[in-house]
């Protein structure tokens, strides 16, 4: 029984090729979709901008002009305009803003939060300050979580050190994902 070294290269390279030919077509269709998916964004982005220029804007001059405050169309859906507040303070004039407020007699509009950052076993430190100020009248909010980069990391840990860990507890996905760079 002799081995044709050349058919086994041969057949190898079919395969190769093979394989190579599937992977070129998925890589050509991720980017095609990365780039449906970008353009779909920018459709959104730009239909959203649109219909604010519209609601906002061209509308309600437009029967402004007419004279119109509510307009009832055939098909019964009903058109009315409405004033709305939109309010935000810059970031550089916050202190200005909330001295205005101050001065005028509408301080009660500034909410104060007071946060304390405690590590890893510090639980105890954390329920005995809550305590002293719960003891002198102070509401308090208590906010306890696990980053999620951190619980990523030491899920990953765990499963690559065979350590056991409750999937369902911890809601584990494992998964792969090809990231494409493009210049």
């Amino acid at each position: 029984m002799s081995i044709d070294f050349e058919d086994v290269a041969s057949d190898l390279m079919d395969i190769k090729e093979e394989g190579m030919s599937r992977i070129a077509s998925l890589v050509k269709q991720q980017l095609a979709l990365e780039r449906f998916v970008e353009d779909l964004e920018q459709d959104l982005a730009k239909a959203k901008k649109d219909l604010k220029e519209v609601a906002e804007n061209q509308l309600p001059a437009a029967m402004a002009e007419y004279g119109m405050a509510k307009v009832k169309m055939e098909d019964g859906s009903e058109i009315a305009v409405s004033k709305f507040y939109s309010a935000s303070i810059p970031k550089a004039r916050q202190e200005e803003a909330f001295n205005w407020l101050r001065d005028n007699g509408h301080d009660s509009l500034i909410k104060n939060q007071v946060a304390v950052s405690f590590g890893r076993s510090e639980d105890a430190k954390a329920q005995k300050l809550m305590d002293q100020l719960q003891a002198d009248g102070f509401e308090t909010n208590q906010k306890v979580w696990v980053e999620p980069m951190t619980l990523k990391a030491f899920v990953k840990e765990q499963v690559e050190g065979g350590a056991p860990i409750p999937s369902d507890l911890f809601g584990i996905y494992i998964g792969e994902q090809a990231k494409i760079k493009r210049k």
